[in-house]
């Protein structure tokens, strides 16, 4: 069934009022990122999949940074809760934004961030075609403790029981509440008005409702999901850790299931937004983060830094280079140990070699920079040589100015080029030379004092010194 059908009317309510207090962190649990993204974000991926018409947010703590995350997202409604009266009380606070609505309410954790598109899609479809007032996603796990227990009766849920209210025999269940539900909206508040506190926490249960719409003579159904990591939370940074590997994993996955190979899995980082083309290598340490992209049959070599940048195919980046907001066209090399800061841009068949920085620059096609070269704010054209040491000079401690190096310019080892400053189509510049003054096409520069040999002063000072 295409997604664009799973329901005509759906709507998303994720939870993220909770303090987070194992964190013990300055930023909302929620906000904590792991592959690339903020954990809320993972979660809101996923619901994308069903296409919703509205999404609220129930926010409670450090607000403040929860609204300047979502700042650019306005289809995006924050609702806060306060006091926090439980999950039940939370989902109530949604209902101002959800008001003169019909259809469905999917329900969504923001600490659980391994929910898969799959998996809430298969939610919604059995929901709306069950017709259902409430369908409850869960898992069976080897070690429910702490887990609200789906207590069955003939086969159909009867009830969810926490685990603080549950019996000697219901904590023997272990078919567990995922808290990840479908609603049917018009019947959720009128029955959400309905929940006591009458149990370990003091709270208002959300998982009553499942009593609450049985003894009304509504279906409760589940959905039960065949990887119970789905539905694992975040709740200290050792749970991060965890998850990110399990993200890190998929990804690895992914890739590999599309032609990408991965020598060592276990220590290869890519973001979940990443794209990586066919048949290009990632040896042992690499990271791809952000919104890169890889092209195919580019060989990237251990301990490479990618970040927010685009890399066409055939490229090779040699070991322990930092990329970040730039790009590399097709057939360049980079490498090792260079740093292509933002706004760079390798051409086609260049070459930037070991200790090279580049930054807000363009390196034309089939230009080399092979050693121990910055080069600021330059413009460079096609089958440049830039030799060791060179340096644009383009700093005078109040502004950044621009190099201009011209199609087949030469510019020898250890010059410095003062900008601003334009260096013609195939002429040279001397080793040695600080060039302040713009240098004409075909012309030799050479900017350096004149060299002067004292013969027998060496001699005469060691005599001195004795």
């Amino acid at each position: 069934m295409p997604v664009a059908t799973v329901s005509p009317d759906l709507h998303i309510v994720v939870l993220a009022a909770g303090k987070g207090t194992r964190m013990k962190s300055a930023l909302p649990k929620v906000l904590h990122r792991t592959a690339g993204l903020a954990l809320i974000d993972h979660v809101i991926g996923s619901a994308d999949a069903v296409r919703p018409s509205s999404i609220v947010i129930i926010i409670g703590h450090q607000t403040e940074q929860l609204r300047g995350h979502f700042v650019r997202r306005p289809e995006v409604h924050l609702a806060v809760q306060e006091p926090q009266l439980g999950t039940g009380h939370a989902v109530l606070q949604a209902e101002p934004f959800l008001e003169g609505k019909t259809g469905t309410v999917l329900l969504l954790s923001g600490d659980v961030p391994l929910l898969r598109a799959s998996s809430v899609q298969a939610l919604v479809r059995h929901h709306v075609e069950c017709r259902a007032a409430a369908t409850v996603l869960t898992a069976t796990v080897d070690r429910p403790d702490g887990y609200g227990r789906i207590v069955r009766e003939d086969g159909s849920i009867s009830a969810i029981v926490e685990h603080k209210d549950a019996s000697v025999e219901e904590r023997t269940i272990a078919e567990i509440n995922s808290g990840v539900y479908a609603f049917d909206l018009a019947r959720l508040f009128g029955a959400l008005r309905q929940l006591g506190s009458s149990n370990a926490q003091g709270e208002y249960y959300l998982p009553d409702l499942v009593r609450i719409f049985r003894a009304q003579g509504f279906p409760v159904e589940t959905v039960s999901l065949s990887d119970p990591r789905e539905i694992l939370g975040v709740n200290s940074r050792k749970e991060l850790a965890e998850v990110s590997a399990i993200l890190r994993d998929r990804k690895n996955d992914e890739l590999m299931a599309s032609g990408v190979t991965i020598v060592d899995p276990a220590t290869t980082w890519v973001h979940a937004d990443v794209v990586v083309g066919p048949d290009t290598v990632l040896h042992p340490g690499v990271y791809l983060e952000g919104q890169t992209r890889i092209g195919s049959a580019c060989e990237i070599h251990s301990g490479v830094r990618i970040i927010d940048s685009t890399v066409g195919d055939r490229v090779v980046i040699n070991n322990f280079c930092v990329i970040r907001q730039s790009a590399i066209e097709s057939g360049a090399q980079v490498g090792p140990f260079a740093q292509l800061r933002p706004a760079s841009r390798v051409a086609e068949n260049a070459h930037v070699g070991n200790f090279v920085e580049l930054k807000n620059t363009t390196l034309g096609r089939g230009s080399k920079a092979n050693h121990l070269a910055y080069l600021g704010d330059a413009t460079i054209g096609e089958q440049v040589n830039v030799g060791a040491g060179a340096i644009t000079c383009n700093y005078d401690g109040v502004a950044k100015h621009q190099t201009i190096i011209e199609d087949g310019a030469f510019i020898g080892t250890d010059s410095q080029l003062i900008a601003p400053v334009r260096v013609g189509r195939n002429a040279y510049v001397a080793a040695g030379s600080s060039i302040t003054e713009d240098v004409p096409p075909d012309s030799l520069a050479i900017g350096r004092g004149r060299q002067v040999n004292k013969p027998g002063w060496a001699a005469r000072a060691k005599r001195k010194r004795d």
